[in-house]
């Protein structure tokens, strides 16, 4: 069974709602918010452009949520204006992979430590791992042997470790290709029972659903590639697949369609403990601060963001369960 330090749990508690479940709010985009900035303005998005909008964000959406994650890198600004009930969960890895290679090997940010993160005012420690269960044991050592060290950082100074695992095929590039997502539910779910041995000190896993939803029968005009008790029948053994708490990721997909996806965990018999939804919630705020500035990322937020947010409240009060449900 899981258990937590006195003071893992008080930080556990600052990260979640008064019900148990963790509900944050995730921008520590960089690579993926300079993507996006740049479809709506001609120069390359600049570090203060960055900084600002994560800091609006945090100034109005905090209130409505139990956290929030960001990076050190363009997020500092933005700790000063999160809402004095909301908890801080700060990244640990660089942005990005190598793409000249297929092992995705990770990497800590240079100048950081959990140490440091601690410091900055982290009531948790969040990185980020390409995982692909069927890569050579030589690459998955590797990786296994870096999260161990990090996991040691995170018990030497006593803070939780969340984990969050991007799984990837080296042989199938395409994530949202058909091919890809029948072998996604086996990826999902192996790699969150590596990651589940305690060697790891990993305290929250922070995963993918176990299917690609757009190919789900009854969510799709198109091709089916999982029957609705298929899809169904992962999602239950992806819960039973860890003895961690463990929050769903948006991965970028709509507000509406996450929401769906959670319901439908629910259905499925899903102990899932919250979720760290990024763009589903904020993305639309991008576009208001390219072409109207501050004011209008505001009124945006205040607006379309809020009810995003709180939304999602709505439907994780139904579905999610709390994660004191798993200590021992």
């Amino acid at each position: 069974m899981w258990t937590l330090t006195d003071h893992k749990k008080s930080c556990m508690e600052k990260l979640s709602s008064q019900e148990g479940f963790i509900s944050a709010l995730a921008f520590d985009q960089r690579g993926a918010l300079k993507r996006l900035m740049a479809q709506y303005q001609d120069e390359e998005p600049s570090a203060t452009q960055m900084e600002i909008l994560k800091t609006l964000v945090a100034e109005e959406l905090t209130p409505f949520a139990s956290s929030m994650l960001l990076d050190p890198e363009y997020g500092l600004p933005a700790i000063k204006k999160i809402d004095s009930q909301a908890g801080l969960l700060l990244a640990y890895e660089k942005t990005g992979y190598d793409t000249t290679s297929t092992k995705r090997l990770p990497d800590c940010l240079d100048v950081w430590s959990a140490k440091r993160l601690k410091e900055a005012g982290a009531d948790a420690v969040k990185f980020l791992l390409y995982y692909d269960v069927d890569s050579s044991d030589e690459v998955n050592q590797q990786k296994q042997a870096y999260i161990e060290r990090i996991g040691a950082e995170c018990v030497a100074e006593d803070l939780p470790f969340y984990l969050e695992i991007l799984v990837y095929d080296e042989r199938t590039p395409d994530t949202n290709s058909p091919e890809y997502a029948k072998i996604k539910p086996g990826k999902v779910i192996g790699a969150m029972k590596t990651f589940s041995d305690p060697r790891f000190h990993i305290d929250v896993l922070k995963v993918e659903v176990p299917v690609n939803m757009h190919y789900v029968e009854g969510f799709t005009s198109e091709q089916v590639v999982y029957t609705r008790d298929q899809a169904l029948t992962y999602f239950l053994e992806q819960s039973q697949a860890t003895q961690l708490p463990f929050i769903f990721l948006s991965a970028g997909v709509s507000a509406q369609l996450f929401q769906e996806t959670l319901r439908f965990a629910k259905e499925a018999g899903s102990t899932f403990n919250g979720v760290l939804c990024g763009r589903a919630t904020w993305a639309g705020s991008v576009k208001a601060y390219i072409e109207g500035g501050e004011d209008a990322a505001r009124d945006w937020l205040r607006t379309e963001g809020r009810q995003n947010i709180e939304s999602l409240n709505l439907v994780l009060q139904e579905t999610a369960t709390a994660w004191t449900n798993r200590l021992s």
